[in-house]
């Protein structure tokens, strides 16, 4: 089946190195995209193993749950086979992308408004919040301490965040968006989001400086 297929794929790229993100050699995204409409699901598996790592970091700071990053980047595939006969490559495709996992960002973070009952503290096991914590074995143990401590500290400050100000900020800088892309995403003006960024380093900045 299909989806069994894609869902192995995408809890394989997820632990994958970001190399593999160029997953489909040379080919574009528009052509998979193409090669997907015309009945081509191996297609499918390349766009996986190039987004989505991206896609579940972006989710994981929407969200700052590991199990639902994971859960909300499948769907976010699955919502991109549904959708193969109705793109049109007249944007990029990243905005495209983008958009909807944004929208099921979106959609969670209502959901939780609603059922505001799962516990900060609880244990990962439990989907619930985890920090995230960067591996990287070129500090010593002291410095990795410090380095990872940090990390967390940032993540938190973004997940504090209004919604609205995390999303411009995560797409800016860590997705490498443009204002215009943002702007296309999120459906408000390039000037709107370049306040939304500009009040979230503010914030991100006192926040900060305060830890």
């Amino acid at each position: 089946m299909l989806w069994i297929s894609a869902t192995v794929s995408l809890k394989m790229s997820m632990s994958a190195d970001t190399s593999t993100m160029n997953g489909g050699g040379d080919v574009a995204d528009s052509e998979l995209m193409v090669r997907l409409a015309g009945g081509d699901d191996l297609a499918l598996n390349a766009l996986m193993t190039r987004w989505g790592t991206r896609v579940n970091s972006f989710l994981f700071k929407m969200t700052g749950q590991r199990e639902v990053a994971v859960d909300l980047a499948q769907e976010t595939f699955v919502k991109l086979y549904k959708a193969r006969k109705r793109y049109r490559s007249s944007g990029t495709f990243s905005t495209y992308f983008f958009t909807i996992a944004a929208n099921l960002a979106r959609n969670h973070a209502r959901w939780r408004k609603r059922h505001p009952t799962v516990s900060l503290d609880a244990t990962p096991d439990d989907g619930s919040f985890v920090h995230y914590e960067p591996q990287d074995s070129s500090h010593a143990p002291d410095q990795a301490a410090d380095v990872s401590e940090r990390y967390k500290e940032v993540h938190q400050a973004l997940l504090a965040l209004p919604h609205d100000l995390r999303e411009a900020m995560t797409l800016f800088v860590y997705e490498g968006m443009g204002y215009a892309d943002i702007a296309s995403l999120t459906k408000c003006s390039p000037k709107a989001v370049e306040t939304r960024i500009y009040r979230a380093r503010q914030i991100l900045k006192g926040k900060l400086k305060q830890s």
